[in-house]
């Protein structure tokens, strides 16, 4: 039985020099893609465009204000970049400044 003892107290003070690491927590970092489609559908809602489909998987959003048809695409270039397009058509007088604030509206929100 002394020799079972003695085992068992080896056994256990092996295993307590075994050490567990928490894991490391992994932060989510947004594609350059999702943060440039996150800014552009922002952006017309900010001025106040109502969506009327958004389709990331095309890159395109379309909406309507004022009668005037409004649409984004969010585009991947062929060297990695990502460009926005605004386009904003119907009456010029309505709103004349709409497609400035659009822009404006996403370079905010891209924080530039």
């Amino acid at each position: 039985m002394n020799r079972t003892a003695s085992i068992v107290l080896l056994a256990c003070l092996l295993a307590s020099g075994c050490v567990v690491y928490e894991p490391v927590p992994a932060y989510y970092s947004q594609s350059t893609y999702d943060r440039a489609w996150n800014a552009a559908l922002g952006a017309m809602q900010d001025a106040g465009v109502q969506m009327t489909s958004a389709e990331p998987s095309t890159g395109s959003i379309r909406g309507t204000k004022d009668g005037m048809d409004v649409s984004a695409f969010v585009v991947r270039q062929a060297d990695a970049r990502i460009r926005v397009q605004f386009d904003v058509k119907g009456p010029a007088g309505r709103d004349p400044g709409l497609a400035a604030r659009l822009s404006e509206n996403y370079e905010r929100r891209m924080g530039r």
